[in-house]
């Protein structure tokens, strides 16, 4: 059987029944799977073997008042059972020809030096690593933003 690989649209919701496992992070949740489908700006590149989704790249379509539009590539995920099969750089290569499809300028990604498959995929796939040192930090929102003066 040939493992199909394709942009979702609005009318996929029901693809999400059917993921195998691990190749998200957590299962998806309904009322998520909703919202994401009907932002026009989120964009998800599946595999699909059997009906049943085994991989898939996700990213964020994003403007600025300065800036074109470009491609935020959220992650990229392949079931276990369907790793080293070329599967990652398809959804991949499938989700950055969707970005060029957009207008968008370019699509960009972050990972970790340390995530070895990560980064041979990137490179693999065409994409430049940056120069310089990036860092990325992360805000809890559950508490709120510490804006109270200090001292």
């Amino acid at each position: 059987m040939t493992i199909e690989i394709r942009m979702l649209n609005a009318g996929d919701k029901a693809i999400f029944n059917n993921v195998a496992p691990d190749v998200f992070d957590n299962a998806c949740d309904p009322l998520l799977v909703a919202e994401f489908i009907r932002d026009p700006r989120h964009h998800l590149a599946v595999a699909i073997d059997g009906g049943q989704v085994v991989g898939f790249a996700s990213g964020v379509q994003y403007v600025h008042p300065d800036k074109p539009s470009e491609m935020w590539i959220n992650e990229v995920g392949v079931a276990p059972s369907h790793q080293g099969r070329g599967l990652g750089k398809a959804v991949l290569g499938t989700l950055i020809r969707h970005a060029e499809h957009l207008g968008c300028r370019e699509a960009w990604v972050l990972t970790d030096r340390s995530n070895s498959p990560a980064m041979s995929l990137y490179a693999s796939s065409g994409g430049e690593e940056a120069r310089g040192e990036h860092v990325m930090f992360t805000f809890s929102l559950n508490r709120g933003v510490r804006d109270q003066p200090t001292g």
